[in-house]
Parts: structure tokens; sequence; C-alpha cells
């Protein structure tokens, strides 16, 4: 007789879930470094205006640029 050494079914459904969970990783680094990006543009103008480098209408129309 000759016997499978193999997971069977739990195999394929423990790679499934790998690759799934290794996607979203990916994604989700993604999103991470686009989501920064935008609070940092928010911050450097808040501190544009804070050093008076802008005024309030700039201030205001960048932000809605932004946003």
């Amino acid at each position: 007789m000759m016997y499978w050494a193999g997971f069977g079914l739990f195999g394929w459904f423990g790679m499934m879930l790998f690759w799934a969970l290794f996607i979203w990783f990916i994604v989700w680094l993604i999103r991470q470094n686009q989501d920064s990006s935008e609070v940092s543009a928010i911050s450097i103008l808040k501190q544009r205006y804070a050093r008076g480098e802008i005024t309030k209408k700039q201030y205001n129309q960048i932000k809605s640029d932004l946003s």
C-alpha cells in the first residue's frame, strides 16, 4: 500500500490563507504610505501658517485644495 504524506485539503486551505494574508498585508502597506503623505501635507501647511509664511486666506485655499 502507498500512503500520501501530504496535508490533503488542509494543505490547500493553508496555502490559500497564506496568500490571502500576504496580499492583504501588501495592500495595507501601500495604503499606509498614501495616508501618511496626506497627513504630512496638512502638517506642513499648519507649520507654514504658524510661522507666518502664508496668510489665513492662503491657508484656507491650500487646505481646501488638499482636501
